[in-house]
């Protein structure tokens, strides 16, 4: 299967790999070419830039998350029509949760075959530079670096000790040099960069990224590497389509065939799931959404700012977000927190990951001052200047809920400053047990009430597959006892 594809890698985060990824993505898109963003691992918010530079959606690969073929399936699904792929990989490219480094960057390159480009922060070094190179490519020969871009060089000079440094110690080419940017394009919050829809000059970081990808890196260099560098992934069943951009033709052998159409039974009624998606709550993969929509739910985008009340729905899925930024929009917003939580209480489906969950309690706090909340679950939330909880999780299902099987394990992540400042349950009611992360209480998570589940851990329904099918067949017997003369 011949998908054009390079990654970017780098040997820490914050080293670069971000604006450079943005900045490639955007350059080639103003060319013409169609091109499909990824981000290794969990991240929303990079994930979120990187489709507003591609102009389509940005699709999570985590090796920690999904067995290889799914991510094999998943790569081929969503790039197979493009002109190529560009993966952002995260932390350093050997970085993982273990010493073998199975949830790695440089795992996820070997599983693909991509090309390595990494980007290399040279502040106050030079010929170390050389060395770090060198030590990453032998590290792990089966890791293909083609390439490598220095990132906040000091000035002429520093670049030409700089690449000759490279270039003489590793046999490998420099394609690009970015200088100390005096104005950085992208502004960043306690966990990372500020999302999108939170950054009114969006569209103008991205022109931003392209300017100096255009100015400072070899994009006929870069685009070598992804076409001549990559080989065809390994085949499998059949996957056929267009290319975006010529129009022609195209037949690959891929790991799966693309998800068709949901047939529908004649007599079956779509229940309608409401997905709350607005400034204060943004992250959902793409995946989780298209999941729902193939278990049979037809899917209703609300704004708890903006929209007076909820429309009818037979589910609710709120994902996580920064609502602590919107607290007094959402606090205002007493209608739709209103409907909320009268339908929850009448046994409505809601699903809620972090933000989510916050959302639900009775109150934020914040510097003193209490916002309300939907008022579903006694909770109050405040928040910490260090992270509550930071990394991936690993749930076991101890307690009886809607959406998950009792034995069963959940692998997640959670990213959150907010904590539980009061509850009035017991740590023995939350669904969870915390056998990697820190939940609710450092030790569980998965508050529930009636047919509410609410949780720090943030799943991927390509590693979770039993939640979308669950999710809906909950809204279909909602449904079905709302409407009793209809045929769920």
């Amino acid at each position: 299967m011949a998908i054009s594809r390079i990654l970017i890698a780098g040997l820490r985060g914050g080293s670069g790999k971000t604006i450079v990824s943005l900045g490639l993505i955007a350059s080639w898109r103003k060319r013409g070419m169609a091109v499909s963003p990824f981000k290794k691992g969990p991240d929303f918010i990079d994930a979120g830039w990187l489709a507003l530079a591609a102009g389509r959606s940005c699709h999570n690969l985590d090796p920690f998350f999904m067995p290889a073929e799914t991510i094999r399936s998943s790569f081929a699904n969503h790039s197979f029509q493009s002109d190529l792929a560009v993966i952002e990989g995260n932390r350093g490219l050997y970085d993982g949760i273990d010493v073998e480094g199975t949830t790695s960057t440089s795992e996820l390159a070997k599983l693909l075959k991509t090309p390595v480009i990494l980007v290399i922060d040279c502040t106050k070094s030079t010929r170390t530079v050389a060395a770090m190179v060198m030590g990453c490519i032998q590290f792990d020969p089966e890791v293909e670096t083609r390439g490598v871009i220095l990132n906040r060089v000091a000035g002429g000079r520093h670049e030409s000790i700089l690449r000759k440094s490279v270039e003489t110690y590793c046999d490998i080419p420099v394609l690009g040099a970015i200088p100390k940017l005096k104005d950085e394009p992208f502004p960043e919050r306690h966990m990372g960069l500020v999302p999108t829809q939170e950054h009114a000059w969006a569209a103008d970081s991205i022109d931003r990224a392209a300017e100096v990808a255009e100015k400072h890196l070899d994009l006929a260099g870069l685009m070598a590497v992804a076409v001549q560098a990559a080989p065809d992934l390994p085949a499998g069943s059949k996957v056929s389509g267009k290319c975006v951009n010529s129009g022609e033709p195209r037949t690959f052998s891929g790991p799966d065939d693309p998800p068709g159409p949901v047939e529908w039974q004649t007599n079956a009624t779509r229940p309608r799931i409401g997905v709350i998606r607005d400034a204060a709550f943004q992250f959902y993969y793409p995946e989780n959404i298209t999941a729902l929509e193939q278990a049979g739910a037809e899917i209703v985008i609300l704004s708890a700012l903006a929209d007076p009340g909820l429309p009818p729905l037979d589910g609710l899925y709120i994902g996580g977000g920064f609502p602590e930024t919107q607290a007094k929009g959402l606090a205002s917003n007493e209608g739709f927190r209103k409907d909320v939580r009268h339908l929850a209480e009448g046994g409505l489906p809601v699903y809620a990951e972090c933000g989510g969950l916050m959302y639900l309690g009775e109150k934020l706090i914040l510097k003193d001052r209490a916002y309300p909340m939907a008022g579903v679950l006694p909770v109050v939330f405040g928040f910490s200047r260090r992270p509550q909880g930071h990394g991936y999780t690993i749930c076991e299902v101890e307690r009886e809920n809607p959406y998950f099987e009792v034995g069963s394990r959940i692998r997640g992540h959670e990213f959150h400053y907010s904590k539980v400042l009061s509850w009035q349950g017991n740590s023995e009611d939350l669904a969870f047990n915390m056998v990697r992360g820190g939940g609710i209480d450092g030790k569980r998570d998965g508050l529930c009430y009636k047919n509410t589940l609410a949780t720090y851990t943030h799943i991927h329904a390509l590693g979770t597959p039993a939640w979308a099918k669950a999710m809906v067949e909950a809204s279909r017997r909602y449904q079905g006892e709302k409407n009793p003369t209809k045929k769920p």
